[in-house]
């Protein structure tokens, strides 16, 4: 999720475990806590740009650390609110809950999350919504704006952190369900289509849960396509890329290379654009995939020119988008 997501939740968790009188204050904390394993941002001022790929949502998202940062946490906010005589194992749960539903959330998109760091580097992702989606971060943020104009007693803010807290779920459950539909009509489309592979995945496209980015394939390359959830057809028209590892052969000792592989979680192709070699991660998308199929992929880096690797993850996700564009992919969504 997004940080003012995570931090407009943690809010109304907050408030959830606290309540009535100390609302506000609980609000803060919740909002602190659903911060902190982001803390992992600072690693960009000195790690290089494939380093930090897997240093983001690494050891700060793993279990490990919310079981040690949460008892720091409970220990200051414990000591600060000492005359409110709420217990140690209060906040102590509170926090836990705070991170570990931090944890939980990031792992419902297709960045990955390690949260078994150091002792397993596998990155858990289910892929299930887009990173910044508003039909899931509309409800917390109503709700915030309701909890904050309240005073800390009145009856309402009882309600309003329910809001806040079940309709995203609600919704995260209904992209869990749409999900799951789009796998199973991706399994038989391939079966129809006679499309051999050996690991596929499927993400939501930008903003939607309604429209899908499907990938399938093996170590030669990867059928590449897009399906609504409303479609009605049991066809998607896939372009294909080679991988081309060969491409690789010359540098793939290099470390940068072996971490852009194991982040890519072997979803990539590398291509050569004029003089300049380029790794692909497919799990992020296309510009305008779903208008031009050959269209580059948003996350691709320069392995001759490091320099030019600042904002790789979504490079040119929304080049070239204006209204007319915009109908089209509206009309994408609304299926076939």
């Amino acid at each position: 999720m997004d940080s003012v997501t995570h931090i407009a939740l943690g809010a109304c968790v907050g408030e959830a475990f606290f309540g009535r009188g100390f609302g506000k204050k609980a609000m803060l904390w919740g909002a602190l806590a659903q911060s902190v394993p982001d803390i992992d941002f600072v690693g960009a001022f000195w790690l290089s740009t494939d380093e930090n790929l897997l240093a983001h949502r690494g050891f700060t998202h793993s279990v490990l650390f919310a079981l040690l940062i949460s008892p720091v946490l409970a220990l200051v906010a414990e000591k600060i609110h000492r005359p409110q005589h709420i217990r140690f194992s209060k906040w102590l749960i509170f926090f836990l809950t705070e991170v570990l539903l931090h944890l939980l959330l990031d792992g419902f998109n297709n960045y990955g999350v390690g949260w078994l760091e150091p002792f397993n580097h596998h990155r858990f992702s289910f892929n299930a919504i887009y990173v910044a989606d508003p039909l899931f971060s509309i409800w917390t943020g109503i709700a915030i704006v309701m909890l904050f104009s309240l005073h800390s007693y009145h009856p309402r803010r009882r309600f309003w952190w329910r809001f806040g807290v079940f309709l995203p779920f609600l919704y995260l459950g209904w992209c869990t369900v749409n999900k799951i539909k789009i796998n199973n009509d991706v399994k038989d489309i391939l079966r129809q289509q006679h499309i051999a592979y050996t690991r596929y995945f499927t993400t939501p496209a930008p903003f939607t849960n309604l429209l899908w980015y499907v990938v399938a394939g093996n170590d030669t390359g990867y059928h590449v396509g897009f399906r609504s959830v409303l479609d009605t057809k049991k066809q998607i028209d896939f372009s294909y890329f080679h991988r081309n590892d060969s491409l690789l052969q010359p540098v793939a000792d290099h470390e940068e290379v072996q971490r852009l592989i194991r982040f890519s979680q072997q979803f990539y192709t590398a291509e050569l654009w004029s003089d300049t070699l380029v790794f692909n991660d497919l799990r992020f998308g296309q510009m305008m995939g779903w208008r031009n199929p050959k269209g580059k992929f948003v996350f691709h880096y320069m392995l001759n020119h490091p320099e030019d690797n600042t904002l790789v993850v979504q490079r040119g996700r929304f080049s070239g988008w204006n209204e007319n564009v915009l109908k089209e992919y509206i009309k994408k969504i609304g299926g076939k």
